[in-house]
């Protein structure tokens, strides 16, 4: 399994790599992403563990019935393991990369405001 992650981090794909720069910038902020990374049978695109929430960049392919069924149980899965699964559509990376950023710096700020009132209400 890490032998495939480190082969998917040497080949990631031009929408990955336009995400990725940006994640890896958010790092000042307290959220540390990982690229490639194993969660369990399946290797997720990008993940921030600290506040369980995983991105993934999806092709074409991931609209065809097969593979939207795959889709849903891995989405499944990880969601009973914590993690809160964001998709992203290759076409809106290259079209509105802001948006997306945007997105997803709300989908992992959301996180950690409720990871934070989880702890203070204990």
């Amino acid at each position: 399994m890490i032998s495939c992650a480190q082969r998917l981090r040497n080949s990631m794909t031009d929408h990955e790599r336009l995400i990725w720069y940006a994640l890896r910038g958010w790092r000042e902020q307290g959220f540390h992403f990982r690229r490639q990374a194993p969660i369990g049978r399946y290797i997720v695109d990008f993940v921030c563990h600290r506040y369980r929430l995983v991105i993934e960049i999806d092709g074409g392919q991931h609209g065809w019935s097969r593979n939207r069924l795959k889709d849903i149980r891995r989405d499944t899965w990880l969601r009973r393991q914590g993690y809160e699964v964001l998709r992203v559509w290759n076409v809106d990376v290259r079209e509105n990369l802001d948006g997306v950023l945007e997105g997803i710096h709300a989908a992992v700020s959301d996180r950690r405001r409720r990871q934070e009132q989880d702890t203070r209400s204990r």
